[in-house]
């Protein structure tokens, strides 16, 4: 592989690429169409590119490998930091040269087909989990408007619905009879679209090796185990357990000057559906009423969510450590310090 660094900035259908000749030191551009990108690295000797972790990179990550290039993604706001002056392709592709050069930012594992079709998966229940609150909010306003007041909460608010229907049109004028009966409706085609991407992912799990074993791990449910196989893969895109839990930001912002350091919450950085889903299943570990002994002792000394996160913050290290060791779930396991 040759000494050449090539820094991409991608786009729908632009593509600027900017490297230094190794051999004269000679600074180059190119803009390259969609359709040429291929064919513009399949004619270069094998070398390093640098794209930002952003829409479409782990596509032309794959597509790039296959030529024998080496593709390293960046953190895209980490890259932002190396523009100068004013923003286009050819200073964002410029940028990412430069940043290339610094080994101290962490690169982005990129991620197969399979993980992404499985991540999608999640991403589509999350969207229409999104539309069908949207939906019975919209509802809700609307009923209250005519001096229906539903009850809190999805399965209440519909349960009433269908026993006081008879009562509930007898108040309305027939335009919102109609327009109640369409909005029904469309919240039971969401809910079968729901269904089936919840059957879809507890298939995941069922075919996933990794998702199996981390669904034994107490706090970490369906959801939580197929996102995590997904994301994490063979665990190599973070050094140990502590760097994955903090790029999902489940560790506490620190600032300061002059040696004090103030520290606050957690920084709440990386993937926030990862973060929920641990946060949720800690959240359930800690309220049982008899809780494991060290969430226990915890308890004691710290108000309830702080422990929440700090749980959800040992599922993360506890998931990187399965993932990335192929291991299974050891509840009575314990560390031990080091011989020397």
């Amino acid at each position: 592989m040759n000494a050449t660094t090539y820094g991409m900035d991608i786009a729908k259908n632009v593509f600027q690429v900017h490297w230094v000749d190794p051999a004269g030191g000679e600074i180059c551009g190119r803009k390259l169409s969609r359709g040429k990108v291929s064919e513009f690295f399949a004619r270069r000797e094998p070398a390093r590119v640098v794209m930002e972790a952003c829409g479409g990179a782990h596509h032309w990550a794959r597509v790039l490998a296959a030529l024998g290039h080496q593709v390293e993604l960046l953190p895209a706001h980490q890259v932002r930091a190396f523009v100068s002056r004013n923003k286009d392709d050819a200073a964002d592709a410029r940028g990412l040269w430069l940043a290339a050069q610094h080994q101290d930012i962490r690169r982005v594992q990129v991620k197969t087909a399979q993980q992404q079709a499985e991540l999608s998966v999640h991403r589509m229940r999350s969207h229409w989990v999104q539309v069908r609150t949207a939906s019975l909010n919209a509802l809700r306003g609307l009923l209250y408007e005519f001096g229906i007041v539903l009850p809190k909460g999805k399965p209440a608010a519909l349960r009433w619905l269908c026993e006081q229907r008879a009562s509930i049109e007898a108040q309305l004028p027939p335009v919102m009879v109609r327009l109640l009966q369409a909005h029904l409706e469309t919240l039971r085609q969401i809910e079968e679209h729901v269904h089936s991407l919840e059957q879809e992912i507890e298939a995941v799990q069922r075919s996933n090796t990794t998702a199996k074993r981390l669904r034994k791990v107490p706090g970490i449910g369906v959801l939580g185990a197929t996102a995590l196989a997904a994301t994490l893969g063979d665990g190599s895109g973070w050094r140990n357990a502590r760097e994955f839990a903090c790029g999902l930001g489940l560790t506490p912002r620190h600032s300061g000057t002059g040696g004090k350091v103030r520290i606050g919450g957690i920084t709440k950085r990386g993937d926030a559906y990862l973060r929920t889903l641990l946060i949720h299943g800690a959240r359930n570990l800690v309220r049982v009423a008899n809780p494991p002994e060290w969430i226990a002792q915890l308890l004691q000394r710290r108000p309830f969510n702080v422990a929440a996160t700090a749980v959800a913050h040992k599922l993360a290290r506890t998931a990187w450590a399965m993932a990335s060791h192929g291991s299974a779930y050891e509840p009575r396991w314990g560390s031990s310090p080091a011989s020397h």
